[in-house]
């Protein structure tokens, strides 16, 4: 009884001990298949470049927290200029003589080849000479190679490369209430590069000029409390990220705190055509139109039918527009499917048209609809 019982003790063993090691043999098989599986890196690049990775996101964080708006104005009055329509005696336009004696006004570099964006009564019209000093002291003497008066803008071209120039932003989509920054050289000497601080406003303004005894409307225009003072004509009205949203060009004397700023999308396909090209040919459509804004001024008896569009007031004769059989009188509510709410939305449209393209107007004249195809001019 007793070997039957070693016996069946001793084959417990051999079993329990099979057991044991053919689960030692599967988790060593186990652990064999798993990690064969898994891919393994040179530890030193992968280091590396994570490492790279982090330092890089990290400095940028850095850098886009320690930029104040303070850094990002004094980058962008580096691209303030000083313009006068006299050439001083001296060594710069920015003598001890007064804004009143040398004509002093405001420019901005806007590409870094020379093309200065400006008012067109600071700079003077179409082929006028001006002159301009640089933020670094240089001077040059500069050409206006494009103007429009209805608008008050000129671009003035100046024989320099590499010089740094402002970014342009959308002032189609500005908000009121939005902080803005109005830079420019008012006075003289003492005051040039002068920064001042509000809010917009308002915008789509309405303004009236009476100038010589000719009356004439400025349309569209951003208003703002930020200072602006004779010889702030022509410098940029920016946001805090320094992106310029328009250019100053008039104040209401009679009270503080208004002045305005003319939208910088208007000009932005000029620009860009000199930017890329050397040149820009202007179309013209030769008419002239107010928004609903200023229909109360021309007293024309409209305004219980003016709902949409541009109300046009002036047909130039035998040009493109009266060609193509448009009146004073008619609203023109559409070009080319694009709705028009100023005469500055068609301005910018046209800005992207050359002469002899066409351009289909929707026109309201009376109770009757129509679109009159429009061949522009030169």
């Amino acid at each position: 009884m007793r070997k039957t019982k070693k016996r069946k003790n001793s084959g417990k063993k051999i079993i329990i001990t099979m057991i044991i090691l053919i689960m030692i043999w599967l988790l060593g098989f186990y652990l064999y298949v798993t990690y064969k599986n898994i891919e393994i890196y040179d530890s030193n690049y992968t280091a590396q470049k994570t490492k790279s990775t982090i330092e890089e996101q990290t400095v940028e964080k850095v850098e886009e927290k320690s930029e104040t708006v303070a850094d990002v104005i004094e980058e962008t009055v580096e691209s303030v200029v000083g313009i006068s329509k006299l050439k001083n005696a001296g060594n710069s336009i920015f003598s001890n003589n007064t804004e009143s004696q040398l004509g002093l006004g405001t420019g901005v570099i806007v590409t870094e080849n020379g093309y200065i964006l400006s008012n067109e009564h600071v700079t003077g019209a179409k082929y006028s000479k001006c002159y301009i000093t640089l933020e670094n002291g240089n001077n040059y003497e500069g050409t206006v190679v494009w103007s429009d008066s209805n608008i008050d803008l000129s671009i003035v071209k100046i024989e320099a490369n590499n010089l740094k120039y402002v970014t342009l932003a959308d002032s189609d989509n500005i908000k009121i209430g939005e902080n803005v920054y109005a830079i420019g050289n008012p006075i003289g000497f003492e005051f040039r590069r002068t920064v001042t601080s509000g809010i917009i406003s308002a915008k789509n303004r309405t303004i009236k000029l009476e100038e010589e005894e000719k009356v004439s409307y400025m349309t569209n225009l951003i208003q703002t409390d930020a200072t602006i003072n004779p010889g702030n004509s022509g410098g940029p009205l920016i946001y805090p990220n320094g992106q310029v949203i328009g250019i100053n060009t008039v104040k209401i004397s009679s009270a503080e705190g208004i002045g305005f700023a003319i939208p910088i999308s208007i000009v932005k396909p000029i620009i860009e055509s000199y930017k890329n090209t050397g040149e820009f040919q202007e179309a013209k459509i030769g008419m002239y139109a107010y928004d609903s804004e200023v229909i109360p001024y021309l007293e024309t008896g409209t305004s219980n039918r003016f709902q949409e569009g541009i109300y046009v007031t002036e047909v130039t004769k035998n040009g493109p527009a009266e060609t193509a059989g448009i009146k004073e009188s008619d609203i023109i509510t559409q070009i080319d499917g694009t709705q028009l709410k100023t005469m500055n939305d068609l301005r910018e449209y046209i800005y992207t048209k050359k002469p002899n393209d066409e351009v289909t107007l929707k026109v309201i004249r009376g109770k009757i609809n129509r679109e009159i195809v429009v061949k522009l001019g030169r």
